[in-house]
């Protein structure tokens, strides 16, 4: 697109933005505009379709055109979550996001941008629901899933939980596909109405148990590149291994190669693109030196290398293998600051006071260095930490020459680390784990990350660089990429405040703004307490997620009014492209010439945006492998024990987290002892008969009870009770709640608890086991056997964006300090199964309303347990209750339901159904005593007098 077609866009786009434009034709636009030839007409019709394709305008139904948010319309991008609903993020920072229910997505999937009319807000302003008028562009094209074939066609089960639907393969497009195969679908036809979507195999990865075959899907499923193309890869070996003397003396960079410099990393680490020197001056100031590789010298702006690092955003390290964004012989060669060795840099060099640690001067420079060491954590820290008891004298003796600059470093970086704590910046301590794996990838150990004072020195260091360079650069007024992290939502903000006051906490602020000092505050008085963990996650989670912008707007989390990211430019591009406006500003005086200012002022917010979302799918990469591989882990030690600390309490259970930073739940369907009643103000699970309570920071031995490595999810229970109740449950409800189920394209439903998948592709899909229930159907309850568990998990029709199949039973993620739509109130073993949508099962027993008695602060009060060990219906203080039960027992029934009003009887062998309501009469097989109890309203009965009101 050239220059005129741009101007011609901003006209049209600024023209129907006006307040007095109503929708014209492109006849009337057309004689607005005086196009006069007919090359002009041409060009003005293709910049109309073109805006309409990009959503940019919109054609009505009359063939007017007029811009979106005219006509109540928002653009934006499509963010699915994997219960079935999604938000709108949208293209106008100043909006905020739209929920969109899973029946207003009209096929939408996730990353798709589409149109979103918003159909009603909350009374306040605040919380907006949509839904989607229209999809402008598709973002999957294709996805991975496990292949699994029937006789005419097949069905893949997509790896990514937010796509709802099956993708349906016929016969033609298995392309050797064969079932239980991991493979790569290419989407031919998206989903319309109650039609499934239509693919083709493209790639087949291998079975889905084969080693390597399960990162190699993570990796499919996120698009991430592997192998470098072709002509970058010829590019890459044009690139010297070594610089020449007379590019020295050609450049006049400033030579600190007789500098103490040196590098510190991980001992595995091979991309090394930072340096530090620390001096103290004659005036007793401290000057840092921080040193960054310059990538921009042998990647030059629209290179095919610069092309494919732009693609990737980003190096990905995953558990067993990292993705660069730069080929090995740049990231490793040239461009790695290896120890003994001429390398060119970018320098940041910064003098600080020694009293107030106040930065007095600094300059930004072309450089060449030659590093002293290559010196790794493990030896900082020892050097550092040394003592009488562990005087270090060989590593000392090692690093002699540098052990004072060392020492100093130790120094500089505590004073600028306390700086910073006092003006407010957040620091988060969340264990980190490192995963151990062996030659095959198959996960062998896995052990925290510690974070020692030498990670803290290098952290400090890069921390200054940053807000230098960008304070530099946002005075300097040339376009630049900037790390920001906007203020927190107020509402989620205040959510926080008020989950934090249950603890006892309370977060100091001026009206409805928040300084994070408070924040930080907080955060040193809950550390070593029982709820430091599920406070500091919930703080995290009421935040903004940092990203990378055109302006300046400051990072809440650091405290810092100015910030960028200058230090990693082997696997950042938004480093790596301001590294490149760094290098001409320096060339031209300290400026910009006007053309190239206007070109880089139209680039950086693309390439900001483009960095946040490629960083995002980073991310989420990683993450994935690190829980795939932790279940890998667990997978052989179901039935062990081990001893961990609740990390949350939720109203579907409770989260164990282990030393090791592996994480499972506790389902209340798996607590058969008492019936437990969540109570979300103070976070904790109590127990109706034995008042035994469970809160955060508790610690209990838990045994292994599942893993399932399709959703990377385990599931513990308690050591104390009988092992594998639960797992038995579990397994019948895996043999009876799977069937065929794909019986058509469309994925319709063929028998009863036949259902499958299937009805993730249909409109009427049958659920079995209820649907989206986070298997709280595999409850082991006192009151059920295997027959009637086996005889009441009957299919029912859902619409066709509910989670309907038993992959969607899992719980996704923690719900921290809310009620879980999936479960009516926390209880156990009488907990409701309840698909997203709210819908009760018929089969399963209501639920009575909690009875606890609270003090008057609101805390329960411990009823005295029982002694006897017997159930509680058998107990002398419920006469009632007890001969009820020993009737049904004596009867051979088993009571399903129970409330103040209500007793549901169901025959173990012929199903049969007895409700006893105020006017029923029941006789037993005792007795055949009659429960005289009726209405106000007399009930006529044949040849019988009437019974007394």
């Amino acid at each position: 697109m050239d220059h005129n077609d741009q101007q011609l866009e901003q006209h049209i786009l600024q023209f129907m933005q006006e307040v007095a434009y109503k929708p014209m034709t492109y006849q009337e636009l057309e004689a607005h505009f005086a196009i006069a030839d007919a090359r002009s007409f041409k060009q003005f019709l293709q910049t109309l379709n073109r805006l309409e394709e990009e959503g940019s305008i919109l054609r009505t139904r009359n063939d007017r055109y007029g811009v979106p948010e005219r006509m109540n319309l928002i653009r934006g991008k499509v963010q699915a979550h994997a219960k079935g609903f999604a938000f709108l993020i949208s293209d106008d920072k100043e909006q905020q996001d739209i929920y969109i229910h899973a029946n207003d997505l009209k096929s939408a999937m996730n990353g798709d941008i589409v149109l979103v009319r918003v159909t009603s807000q909350s009374a306040n302003g605040g919380r907006m629901e949509g839904e989607v008028v229209r999809i402008i562009e598709r973002a999957v094209t294709q996805l991975v899933g496990t292949f699994e074939a029937l006789e005419t066609y097949a069905f893949v089960l997509p790896d990514d939980t937010r796509i709802q639907r099956d993708i349906f393969i016929p016969q033609t497009a298995f392309n050797g596909a064969v079932n239980g195969q991991k493979v790569v679908v290419r989407i031919v036809n998206y989903p319309e109405g109650r039609t499934a979507a239509e693919g083709e195999v493209i790639e087949i990865l291998g079975h889905k148990n084969d080693p390597g075959v399960d990162i190699l899907s993570i990796v499919r499923k996120h698009q991430l590149p592997e192998g470098f193309p072709e002509e970058v890869m010829e590019e890459a070996l044009l690139r010297p291994d070594h610089i020449e003397q007379q590019e020295i003396t050609e450049q006049g960079r400033v030579d600190l190669r007789n500098e103490l410099i040196i590098t510190i990393d991980g001992e595995d680490a091979k991309d090394l693109d930072d340096a530090v020197h620390v001096k103290r001056l004659e005036n007793g100031n401290f000057l840092l030196g921080v040193h960054i590789a310059d990538v921009g010298y042998y990647v030059p702006e629209r290179s095919e290398l610069d092309r494919e690092a732009y693609r990737r955003g980003c190096s990905v390290y995953l558990v067993d293998r990292v993705i660069p964004m730069l080929p090995h012989r740049l990231s490793n060669g040239i461009c790695s600051l290896n120890p003994q060795v001429d390398r060119f840099t970018l320098s940041c060099e910064m003098e600080f006071d020694a009293k107030t640690m106040q930065r007095v001067n600094h300059r930004i420079f072309l450089s060449i260095i030659n590093t002293t060491e290559r010196m790794t954590y493990t030896d900082v820290r020892k050097l550092i930490v040394a003592d009488d008891e562990n005087p270090e004298l060989e590593l000392k003796e090692r690093y002699a020459p540098i052990l004072d600059m060392v020492m100093q470093m130790e120094k500089l970086a505590t004073k600028l680390r306390t700086k910073r704590m006092k003006r407010g910046a957040i620091d988060f301590d969340f264990q980190e784990a490192k995963i151990i794996v062996d030659s095959e990838g198959k996960a062998i150990d896995i052990v925290k990350r510690e974070r020692s004072i030498a990670e803290q020195l290098i952290e400090e260091f890069m921390l200054a660089a940053n807000e230098t360079v960008a304070e530099h650069f946002h005075w300097l007024k040339v376009p630049f990429i900037y790390r920001i992290h906007e203020d927190p939502d107020q509402e989620k903000l205040l959510t926080f405040m008020q989950f934090a006051a249950n603890f006892g906490y309370t977060v100091k602020g001026k009206g409805n703004s928040v300084h994070p000092r408070a924040l930080q505050t907080l955060l040193e008085d809950i550390a070593g307490t029982k709820e430091a963990t599920v406070l500091s996650t919930m703080m995290l989670r009421s935040m903004k997620q940092a990203k990378y912008d055109a302006e300046s707007l400051g990072h809440f989390g650091l405290a810092a009014p100015y910030y960028s990211h200058f230090t990693s430019p082997i696997r950042r591009y938004p480093d790596l492209m301001i590294h490149r406006v760094i290098r001409e500003v320096l060339a031209n005086g300290g400026t910009l010439t006007e053309a190239r200012f206007e070109v880089l002022k139209g680039r950086m917010p693309d390439v900001a945006k483009h960095s946040s979302e490629r960083e995002r799918v980073a991310v989420e990469a990683e993450r994935d492998t690190e829980k795939l591989k932790k279940c890998e882990y667990m997978f052989d030690k179901v039935g062990e024990e081990f001893t961990g600390i609740i990390s949350s309490v939720t109203s579907f259970g409770m989260f164990i987290e282990l030393d090791n930073t592996v994480e499972g739940l506790i389902r209340l369907s798996d607590l058969t002892d008492d019936y437990y009643n969540f109570h979300e103000q103070h976070m904790i699970l109590v127990g109706e008969r034995t008042s035994q309570i469970y809160r955060i920071g508790d610690e209990l031995a838990v045994r292994v009870a599942r893993v399932d490595m399709n959703e990377h999810t385990i599931d513990f229970e308690l050591a104390s009770q009988k092992a594998g109740s639960s797992a038995k449950s579990f397994k019948h409800f895996k043999q009876s709640g799977r069937g065929n189920g794909r019986n058509n394209k469309s994925g319709q439903v063929g028998s009863t608890g036949q259902t499958g998948r299937s009805s993730r592709s249909a409109a009427t899909g049958g659920s079995t086991a209820n649907g989206a229930s986070n298997k709280s159907v595999a409850s082991s309850n006192p009151w059920t056997n295997k027959k009637e568990q086996s005889g009441n998990r009957t299919s029912r029709n859902n619409n066709s964006n509910s989670i309907n199949s038993s992959k969607r039973n899992n719980y996704n993620g923690k719900n921290i300090g809310t009620n879980s739509s999936n479960n009516s109130g926390g209880r156990s073993p009488q907990t409701a199964n309840r698909n997203i949508n709210g819908e009760q099962d018929n089969s399963v027993r209501t639920q009575r309303t909690s009875s606890i008695q609270t003090d008057m602060w609101g805390l329960p009060v411990k009823k005295k347990a029982s002694n006897s060990g017997t159930p509680y219906w058998q107990e002398p203080y419920n006469k009632s209750k007890r001969a009820k039960a020993k009737q049904a027992d004596q009867a051979g029934v088993i009571p399903t339901e129970q409330s103040e009003e209500t007793t549901i009887l169901f025959g173990e062998r012929t199903g049969k159904k007895l409700k006893h309501k105020a006017r029923d009469k029941v006789s037993t097989k005792q007795g055949k005593k009659t429960d005289k109890k009726i209405d106000k309203k007399p009930v006529r009965k044949p040849n019988k007098k009437k019974n007394k009101s």
